[in-house]
C-alpha cells in the first residue's frame, strides 16, 4: 500500500484519508469519529468481519444494518442517517473509487443524503489504476458476492469473471449500476480508511 501517493491523490481530491496497520485500530477511529448520532450500513464483508455495526452501537449510535432477514425499510432507514458506511468493490491509486449494486441503495446513499459518508478499504481493494478499478469490481468483487448471496447468476457458478448476465433476469443480477467516485459530493464529508489488511471481497 502506497500510502503517500493515496493519501496525495484522495487529499487533493478533497477527501479525509486516514491509514491503519489493523481493523482494530481502525474500528477504534471510527467509533472515536462517530458517537450519539444515526449510522447506516450498506452491505460490505469488510464492516462486518470488523464488527463495526456493534462497536457503534456501544458507542451510544442507532444503527442500520440490512441483512436477507430484514425488509427493505431497514435500506430505507440507512439511508436517512446522518453517517453512512461502506466499502469499495475497486480503488485507483490515482484517486477514484468504484462501487456496484444491485439494489441501489449502497451507491445512492454514498451520493446524497448522509451528512458524513466513511468508505472502509482494505489494501485488496487497491490497484494502480481506474480501468483497473473497474475490472476489479466486475470481474472479483462481484462474482464473489454473486456467490456469497447464492444468486442466480453465471458468475456465481464460477465466481471467476463477470458473464454479463445478458440471458439472466434483472432481479437475479448484482449488477445493475456501476459509480465511479471522482471527487465527494457537495456538502458532504467523506472519509476513505485505508487498512493494511485483506478485507472483504
Amino acid at each position: 500500500m502506497n500510502r503517500e501517493l493515496l493519501r496525495e491523490n484522495f487529499e487533493t481530491r478533497g477527501y479525509r484519508v486516514f491509514f491503519f496497520d489493523t481493523k482494530e485500530e481502525a474500528a477504534e477511529f471510527v467509533t472515536q469519529e462517530i458517537r450519539n448520532t444515526t449510522v447506516g450500513f450498506g452491505g460490505s464483508e469488510t464492516t462486518r468481519v470488523m464488527d463495526l455495526c456493534a462497536r457503534l452501537q456501544e458507542a451510544g449510535n442507532t444503527t442500520y444494518r440490512h441483512s436477507r432477514t430484514t425488509g427493505p425499510e431497514v435500506m430505507e432507514q440507512a439511508a436517512r442517517a446522518e453517517v453512512y458506511i461502506l466499502s469499495a468493490n475497486g480503488v485507483a491509486e490515482t484517486g477514484e473509487m468504484v462501487n456496484i449494486d444491485g439494489t441501489g441503495n449502497r451507491v445512492s446513499a454514498s451520493l446524497f443524503g448522509p451528512k458524513r459518508v466513511y468508505f472502509i478499504v482494505g489494501r485488496n481493494k487497491i490497484v494502480p489504476t481506474l480501468h483497473e478499478a473497474l475490472d476489479r469490481a466486475q470481474n472479483i468483487a462481484a462474482p464473489l458476492n454473486a456467490k456469497r448471496l447464492n444468486c442466480d447468476t453465471p458468475c456465481a457458478s464460477g465466481a471467476d469473471t463477470c458473464f454479463g448476465c445478458k440471458k439472466t433476469k434483472g432481479a437475479a443480477s448484482i449488477c445493475n449500476a456501476t459509480v465511479i467516485y471522482d471527487r465527494p459530493m457537495k456538502g458532504m464529508s467523506t472519509t476513505i480508511v485505508f487498512i493494511d489488511e485483506e478485507l472483504g471481497l
